[in-house]
C-alpha cells in the first residue's frame, strides 16, 4: 500500500469535500459571515462526534452560529435558556406517578434530542452542569437506577460569555474536557458587518437545512476510515506529553484530549477531500483542541487565562519535531 506524504507541501494536493458537506458549510457562512474557519472548525467538531463550546462576547453570534449548525442537518433540535434556577431534572428529565398507568413513569427531557443548544451554560449551576457530565461522554443518561439511551447523532453545543461573571459558575475541567472543541468568534470585518446589516432577517431565521439525518451519520462513519500515519500519531502524543511537563502548565491534556484531536485530525482531512491526515491537520487543530483543557501556572510567565494557555500551546508546537 503506498504511504502518504506527511510533509506540508502534501496540503497541495487537497481535493474538494464531499458535496453535501460543502453545501452545508455554505448554507452555515450564509449566516455567520466573515468566519469561514470558525464555520470550517465546526464542522470538523460535528463530523467527529465530538461537542462544541463557543465562548465570546456578546452579540458576535454565538447562539446564531450554534442554531445554524443545528439547523443546517434534519435533526430534531432543542435548545436550553441556562439559568441559576435550572435544576437537573429541567434538562434530562423526571420520573413522576402516573395515576392511569398505576405506576412510576419517566418523562424525558430536552436532552434527547440530536442537537442540544446549551445558552450561557455558565449560568447554570454546577449540579445542573454535572447533569450533562453522563450524556457527553457515555450518549446516556441514568435516572432511579435506570440507563436511558441517547437518540444518534447527539451534540452538544453550549456558549458562554467570559466578559460577564456576576451570576455565573466557571466549568469545571471535568465539564470543560468533555468538550472537543472550544471556540471563538471574535468581531467582523467592516464588509461582512455591512453585510450583516443589510441582511438581519436572514440572519435570524437560523440558517437552512440542507442535510438529512442518514447523510450526516455516513460521513461521521466515513472520518473514521482517514489514513493516520504511525509518525503522526506518535506526533500527536509527543504533544500531549509536553503539556504534561512544561513548566507553564499544572494541568496537561488528558488520555480524552488526545482521543479529541486525533478524531479531529481525521474529520479535517475528510473536509479538506482528503483520505489521509497531514501534520498541518495536527498543527492548525491543537489550540481549539487543547487550549481549555489545559491550567495555567498562576506563577509562570505567559500570564493567565485563555489567551496564555493559548501561548503555551503554540509554543509547544515549536519545540516538538514534526514528521517528515
Amino acid at each position: 500500500m503506498e504511504t502518504k506524504p506527511l510533509n506540508s507541501n502534501a496540503s497541495l494536493e487537497d481535493g474538494p469535500p464531499p458535496e453535501r458537506l460543502r453545501e452545508l458549510e455554505d448554507a452555515l457562512g450564509e449566516t455567520i459571515r466573515g468566519k469561514d474557519e470558525v464555520v470550517r472548525l465546526s464542522l470538523v467538531c460535528l463530523l467527529a462526534r465530538g461537542h462544541l463550546l463557543i465562548e465570546d462576547v456578546p452579540g458576535v453570534g454565538k447562539t446564531t452560529l450554534a442554531s445554524a449548525l443545528a439547523r443546517g442537518v434534519r435533526c430534531s433540535f432543542h435548545r436550553l435558556q441556562c439559568t441559576s434556577d435550572m435544576l437537573p431534572s429541567d434538562i434530562i428529565g423526571v420520573t413522576i406517578y402516573s395515576p392511569q398507568a398505576t405506576e412510576f413513569e419517566f418523562k424525558r427531557g430536552p436532552v434527547f434530542t440530536n442537537f442540544l443548544l446549551a445558552d450561557e451554560i455558565n449560568r447554570a449551576t454546577p449540579k445542573t452542569q454535572s447533569a450533562l457530565l453522563e450524556a457527553m461522554n457515555e450518549h446516556q443518561v441514568t435516572v432511579d437506577a435506570r440507563t436511558y439511551p441517547l437518540e444518534e447523532p447527539f451534540m452538544v453545543i453550549a456558549t458562554q460569555n467570559p466578559a460577564e461573571h456576576h451570576g455565573t459558575y466557571p466549568l469545571p475541567e471535568s465539564q470543560l474536557d468533555r468538550f472537543l472543541m472550544k471556540l471563538e468568534i471574535g468581531y467582523p470585518d467592516r464588509a461582512s458587518e455591512r453585510a450583516i446589516l443589510r441582511g438581519t432577517a436572514r440572519a435570524a431565521s437560523g440558517g437552512r437545512a440542507v442535510m438529512e439525518t442518514g447523510e450526516l451519520m455516513r460521513l461521521q462513519r466515513q472520518v473514521e476510515t482517514v489514513a493516520i500515519d504511525d509518525a503522526l500519531a506518535d506526533y500527536i502524543l509527543a504533544i500531549v506529553e509536553r503539556t504534561r511537563r512544561h513548566e507553564g502548565l499544572t494541568l496537561g491534556v488528558s488520555p480524552r484530549g488526545a482521543q479529541a484531536l486525533f478524531r479531529a485530525t481525521q474529520a479535517l482531512a475528510l473536509v479538506q477531500g482528503r483520505e489521509y491526515a497531514l501534520p498541518d491537520d495536527v498543527k492548525r487543530l491543537a489550540v481549539p483542541v487543547f487550549a481549555h483543557r489545559v491550567t495555567v501556572n498562576p506563577r509562570g510567565t505567559l500570564g493567565r487565562g485563555p489567551e496564555a494557555a493559548k501561548r503555551v500551546i503554540q509554543e509547544i508546537l515549536t519545540l516538538v519535531e514534526v514528521p517528515l
